[in-house]
């Protein structure tokens, strides 16, 4: 077993598909637009909880349809890019509009897109794991990153890509997501048993 994708006793730290589908479908049906837009691009994006806290309205390019993150865990200043979902770019621009700050230079707040402090934004997510339905050692925002990993790496099958949108320096750090068993792997494995 992959040490940082499980528990000492063997427990998962990752969202399946299903999981994050229902984390995804709990946060649309969110009544607080701010943090329906906050629970959305840490699902999409794979981003840390810190990195997307720390996002303004001039992280966000709509005609690129992309998010620009700066890699928070390194010492060196480094950025990312990693493309939103259409439907999560609209519910950006709806709850925070946008276009709008990014043409004015007066802005509050620095421009940031959320205010809260890092102990309010885990709060948040906590209570949206628990509205999903979601137990144990995955239900965290490090297992939403872990299931971004674990998805992208299964549909694209592009370890390079996977580890340019989470932001890894190492080749090595992406490639524990490939070791999870997947769609592929459970197909493979019908096929030698019948």
């Amino acid at each position: 077993m992959t040490k940082d994708l499980f528990t000492q006793d063997g427990k998962r730290k990752y969202l399946t598909a299903e999981e994050l589908d229902r984390f995804i479908k709990t946060a649309n049906e969110q009544e607080r637009p701010e943090v329906r837009t906050f629970c959305l691009v840490l699902a999409h994006t794979g981003a840390r909880i810190s990195e997307v806290l720390a996002l303004t309205v001039d992280s966000i390019d709509f005609e690129e349809q992309t998010i620009i993150f700066k890699t928070l865990k390194q010492r060196t200043d480094r950025f990312r890019v990693v493309p939103i979902p259409p439907s999560t770019l609209d519910a950006l621009e709806l709850v925070h509009r946008i276009r709008q700050a990014q043409k004015t230079k007066r802005r509050s707040n620095g421009g940031k897109l959320w205010s809260w402090k890092r102990t309010q934004a885990w709060n948040h997510i906590k209570a949206m794991m628990k509205q999903a339905g979601i137990e144990g050692a995955q239900a965290t925002t490090k297992g939403l990153r872990h299931g971004f990993g674990v998805r992208a790496t299964e549909r694209t099958r592009n370890p390079r890509l996977v580890m340019k949108w989470l932001g890894h320096r190492s080749l090595d750090t992406t490639i524990i997501y490939m070791d999870v068993i997947g769609e592929e792997e459970r197909e493979a494995a019908a096929k030698m048993w019948n």
